[in-house]
């Protein structure tokens, strides 16, 4: 795990800087045992704080280099990363890390914004840009793409028929509540396959009632608990790394939003624990 307190990026209200530590600060009540998989995710892998890579706070380029070069390092360990924000620019040089290592991978995204937009205020690398830049650099496999929880509105139709020509399948907010989790997890399942997976989590995929605590709140969001089912649904996904972005917590209640966030990367974390776990296993029963 590590995060990079970066809200340089966002278009709205800032904070999410100090995201990371609030997730921190909020998992202290998380326990060795996860029921809901049935696994023990900080015993099957050995899972580290490795603290937060520095970003400069007034320059988006130098920042986004220097959060590839910390994730460049810490993959090359063979980790993978649970990657704690900060903005949801921080996705993009973490993927450029990740493909460097799995090649294109899989994408889901859960948001309430497509975020992929060729520029923001004139700019390429912004909270509203990542995976239009990551698109068109190659690194995602353009035939797994999928966005979880969009809803509000945009700037124009183009918007969305932009976003479909990168690749992008969308499972709206309404989807989900009109479908059901179970249904919208084997879509997702199908589309994705075997192949490598990275997951975002904007926790602004939230309804405000569940998540007061970020920039870019949106109505009509998710709840808690379908966004954590649904993570539980991938459990036999290829999950290689994931991020979870925008919280901000100057606009949290009660810690609403960092508990959210803090039992969704707990998720997140035991997905991938009970991959190496089933690896293991595979290895012991092959050498037998």
């Amino acid at each position: 795990m590590v995060g990079v307190p970066f809200d340089a990026g966002v278009s709205y209200r800032p904070g999410a800087r100090f995201g990371s530590n609030a997730v921190r600060e909020a998992s202290r009540q998380l326990r060795p045992y996860n029921p809901a998989q049935d696994v023990y995710p900080f015993h099957y892998a050995q899972v580290a704080d490795a603290g937060d890579i520095t970003a400069n706070p007034h320059n988006i380029d130098a920042a986004v280099e220097s959060i590839e070069e910390g994730a460049d390092a810490l993959l090359s360990t063979g980790a993978q990363l649970m990657t704690l924000g900060g903005d949801h620019t921080i996705a993009l040089p973490i993927l450029r890390s990740v493909a460097r290592r799995h090649g294109p991978v899989a994408l889901l995204h859960f948001d309430a914004h497509l975020d992929t937009w060729d520029s923001y205020f004139g700019a390429q690398y912004t909270h509203g840009t990542p995976f239009r830049r990551a698109a068109e650099e190659g690194i995602l496999d353009t035939s797994a793409l999928s966005h979880v929880g969009t809803r509000g509105s945009l700037y124009s139709k183009e918007d969305l028929d932009e976003d479909t020509k990168l690749g992008f399948g969308i499972v709206t907010s309404a989807d989900v509540m009109r479908r059901g989790v179970d249904e919208v997890v084997q879509q997702l399942k199908e589309r994705i396959g075997k192949r490598p997976l990275y997951i975002s989590v904007d926790i602004d995929v939230l309804d405000p009632a569940h998540a007061p605590g970020t920039g870019t709140p949106e109505a009509g969001g998710l709840t808690s608990r379908e966004l954590l089912e649904i993570v539980r649904g991938l459990s036999d996904c290829y999950l290689v790394s994931a991020d979870l972005v925008e919280v901000a917590p100057a606009y949290d209640h009660a810690e609403i939003t960092s508990v959210a966030a803090s039992h969704t990367a707990y998720e997140l974390i035991s997905v991938m624990s009970r991959q190496i776990a089933f690896f293991r296993w595979l290895e012991e029963n092959e050498q037998s």
